[in-house]
């Protein structure tokens, strides 16, 4: 059991199959990472709350394997799920936040019952930036009211923890759960896989179900799997991806779900065309940084890949602004929280700025800024400003931007430094893949990221998996070994 912690999904299904070890004893050694530097040692405080039912649950799960029962690809493997996906146990959905404290949802989460369905251990809840980083305009990544400071297991109060998904990208590092679930609206799945050397896939808004998920932005938000390696993560997008009827980006898109597994073999970069972005998107590199990146180009180009460098991305009218994200939050919120249980007591994101101002002691360390913009607005989204943003963003991130370099240079995928490349990604709904590509001197985590247009998740699998084969840089950090 010494590297349990360090094994993949497959493996740990075949020991499983072989007899070798039990559901529950994978659930254990879990728990046993997490008493032993979750609020203790390093105090990472990246599990929020723990599942109490979690080794009912495995210890279930080995019943049925003895009785020649397979749940589905992911039986017996203990999962995070961010703190803003519903969980219809003993657990709560908070969004990490202490006027929901005691929340809890009367169903769960599509994404959590496919999870489930696939023989998932739900393990607990993981700690994020607070409403997804939606709340304060100056939050620190990995805080939030109801769990406090996530640290980043490769340098605890040194190196950022990334966010917003910080809690499923720290207690996957350090093996706190073999895998996590987390959710992105614009860099909350990248920036903390990136930040903690995991892989991270950001899916293409559409491709998995979005329901019972607390939201951000009905035009951004997506939930995807963050693992220990490409192999991982597909396994997990397989189970989670499909039509969900209650989800209207998944009808109107009615995507093709394939096989992502079939897609994990070496050679996918053998004659693929890959787009270096570079200019604003590496000027915020450390020189250690800059220096990861241009390895991880030469080992592409080494790997047969045709490098092409794009001095022209991103467009000139790119949009930065937060308009969309400022006008949907305030309709999705209301929207969400109206259909939670009787007993909870804010309806409407009204109802929880006033919790907030009467215990600004404990909810307002960093303010709610962004609460208050958002409900300075008109809540019905018919304001000129908003749909003129939605438009110009759909636009300049796709037509004039993604999409353009993708068919004027015969693209396969674009490259990025780190996460640099999620807002333009997030506004075209595209979907965008985390590797870990290194180490700076300091020890500090590095990755690079693929990004493609709709609905091309699996090639940008096929790509990293044979970055990561071939380069194979994750290893653990030095408080697990």
């Amino acid at each position: 059991m010494d590297h349990l912690l360090d094994w993949d999904i497959e493996t740990l299904i075949l020991r499983q199959q072989r007899g070798e070890m039990s559901a529950y004893e994978i659930a254990v050694a879990c728990f046993e990472q997490i008493a032993k530097h979750n609020t203790q040692g390093a105090s990472l405080r990246a599990v929020i709350e723990v599942n109490p039912d979690a080794l009912w649950i495995a210890a279930a799960l080995d019943s049925d394997r003895q009785r020649g029962v397979w749940r589905g690809p992911l039986h017996g493997i203990p999962m995070l799920v961010k703190d803003n996906l519903d969980t219809a146990d003993t657990m709560h959905t908070t969004a990490g936040s202490v006027a929901m404290a005691e929340h809890r949802a009367m169903a769960d989460a599509e994404v959590v019952r496919r999870l489930r369905a696939a023989g998932a251990v739900i393990i607990g809840k993981a700690n994020l930036t607070e409403w997804a980083n939606f709340i304060s305009d100056h939050m620190k990544n990995g805080y939030s009211s109801r769990g406090g400071q996530t640290l980043n297991p490769y340098g605890p109060g040194v190196f950022d923890v990334g966010g917003s998904s910080a809690g499923s990208g720290a207690g996957v590092a350090v093996g706190f759960a073999v895998a996590a679930i987390g959710t992105e609206t614009s860099g909350s799945i990248l920036s903390p896989s990136s930040n903690n050397s995991l892989v991270g896939i950001k899916p293409t808004v559409g491709l998995v179900s979005r329901t019972g998920i607390i939201p951000i932005s009905m035009s951004q938000d997506t939930a995807g799997p963050m693992a220990r390696t490409v192999a991982d993560a597909a396994r997990i997008l397989e189970v989670i991806a499909g039509v969900d009827t209650k989800d209207a980006a998944t009808l109107a898109t009615q995507p093709i779900f394939p096989k992502y597994t079939s897609l994990l073999s070496t050679g996918g970069l053998s004659g693929a065309r890959i787009g270096v972005v570079r200019g604003n998107y590496t000027s915020e590199l450390t020189d250690d940084e800059q220096a990861l990146y241009e390895r991880a180009v030469e080992d592409l180009t080494r790997l047969g890949a045709v490098v092409v460098d794009l001095t022209d991305f991103p467009p000139a009218k790119m949009n930065a602004g937060m308009d969309v994200m400022v006008y949907e939050f305030k309709v999705a919120l209301n929207a969400y929280l109206a259909r939670t249980s009787p007993t909870n007591p804010h309806r409407t994101l009204a109802d929880l700025i006033r919790y907030n101002e009467e215990h600004a002691d404990v909810a307002l360390k960093y303010g709610q800024a962004l609460f208050h913009m958002a409900e300075e607005t008109s809540g019905t989204l018919t304001e000129a400003r908003y749909l003129e943003a939605r438009l110009q963003d759909l636009a300049c991130s796709r037509a004039q931007g993604i999409d353009k370099a993708l068919k004027d240079h015969g693209l396969d995928a674009l490259l990025f430094p780190s996460y640099f490349g999620c807002r333009i990604a997030a506004k075209a709904g595209y979907p965008s893949l985390t590797v870990p590509a290194g180490y700076t001197e300091e020890g500090k985590p590095f990755g690079i990221t693929f990004t493609g247009t709709a609905f091309a998740e699996g090639k940008l699998i096929h790509l990293a998996y044979d970055y990561e084969r071939a380069t194979v840089h994750r290893k653990p950090p030095d408080l697990v070994k």
